[in-house]
């Protein structure tokens, strides 16, 4: 075997050998997973509004209304009084009071147009904005439609309603995309910056730099190892996705594959310019912590990018992590092919081809 071959090798082993990396390489991501998504599971694309509701009326009329309301999907109905619902409103416990009046079933039964006197009353927190003009559609929506089933309207224009995303998508395919480029990017950037530092600290470079190995030779075969590694790393997070949460992969394995690998060697550069910016481990782990640590809140790891401040946009344009998970996400969640992800694939391989340029230039085999 070459020097290469033998390099792949024998960190391979050391990576078999090292049980603390074995554990906590393929734990952590898999930990994170079912803790997110036990906690957060489907809850993320649910609506859920608590609502009161005051039958003043208590008419076989008001009865079928409320039956009407019940069955909005999202919407927690609980019967109550009108003094109650206050209540529960102020303090939070309820997100809108509907109050039935009395003479409700009298004004439908007259068929005539509703005056100046108001058969229903809606009481919401203007604090809670978004739950209550959510809530507030909803409830003028079934009043709407039960005017309108009352005078027989009919409609002269409908719409039809067509679907464009045929995957159906919890938070947990949303997640897990974000999880493998969280993995790839503190396996590759933290792990290289602090075992390499540490390694020129022991002497253990110095002794190879008597070899006739070169510096891109050495940092070509860490790369080839770690990339094996953290390819298998993505397919056990992958197996325990589908299993556990049933999350598939609905582009070709190819691309996904691929993108593993372009984003393990982007990450691994930028790991050994850390190492060779650091003087020794102890300040090597702060300067890769100091760039990983704001790539995980703009990455689009846990939330996607456009929900991000405008005052960032030109930073997540700018960096590694942000176009990972687009790509893995574009792949998994949504089937796009290479050519749909040309953006993230071109930008992705000028920070690898760069930084793997800087990595080598700079590399150092000594303690200066």
């Amino acid at each position: 075997m070459n020097a290469y071959t033998q390099l792949v090798w024998a960190q391979l082993l050391l990576f078999a050998r090292n049980k603390n990396v074995m554990i906590w390489s393929l734990f952590l991501p898999v930990f994170m997973m079912f803790a997110l998504g036990t906690l957060i599971g489907d809850n993320g694309n649910q609506f859920s509004l608590s609502l009161g509701v005051a039958d003043q009326d208590r008419t076989p009329a008001s009865s079928r209304f409320i039956s009407s309301v019940k069955q909005l999907k999202g919407m927690h109905v609980v019967d109550g009084t009108e003094q109650k619902g206050k209540q529960d409103l102020k303090r939070g416990q309820a997100d809108i009071l509907l109050v039935i009046k009395r003479g409700f079933s009298a004004q439908l039964a007259s068929g005539e147009p509703a005056g100046a006197a108001k058969q229903i009353s809606i009481y919401y927190d203007p604090a809670q904005q978004a739950t209550a003009s959510i809530g507030l559609s909803l409830l003028e929506q079934v009043i709407d439609q039960y005017n309108k089933e009352r005078v027989g309207f009919k409609p002269v224009i409908q719409a039809e309603r067509i679907t464009v995303n045929s995957h159906p998508l919890s938070y947990v395919d949303f997640l897990v995309p974000g999880i493998l480029s969280l993995m790839i990017m503190s396996t590759n950037l933290n792990g290289v910056a602090g075992t390499i530092s540490s390694w020129r600290e022991r002497g253990i470079l110095r002794r190879m730099q008597g070899t006739p190995l070169s510096s891109a030779t050495f940092i070509a075969g860490q790369m080839t190892a770690r990339i094996l590694f953290n390819t298998v790393q993505a397919l056990v997070v992958l197996l325990v996705a589908y299993l556990a949460f049933d999350v598939h992969v609905y582009g070709a394995w190819w691309v996904l594959i691929l993108f593993i690998l372009l984003g393990t060697f982007t990450f691994m550069s930028i790991g050994f310019i850390v190492a060779s910016l650091a003087k020794t481990p102890e300040s090597a782990s702060p300067i890769a912590g100091l760039i990983s640590f704001p790539m995980m809140f703009v990455g689009g790891i846990f939330f996607p990018i456009r929900e991000l401040p405008e005052l960032l946009q030109p930073l997540v344009k700018a960096i590694p992590i942000g176009y990972l998970t687009d790509a893995l996400r574009g792949v998994m969640n949504e089937g796009m092919d290479l050519g749909d992800l040309s953006t993230p694939l071109l930008v992705l391989l000028a920070w690898a081809v760069g930084s793997f340029i800087v990595a080598a230039a700079t590399f150092r085999w000594d303690v200066k």
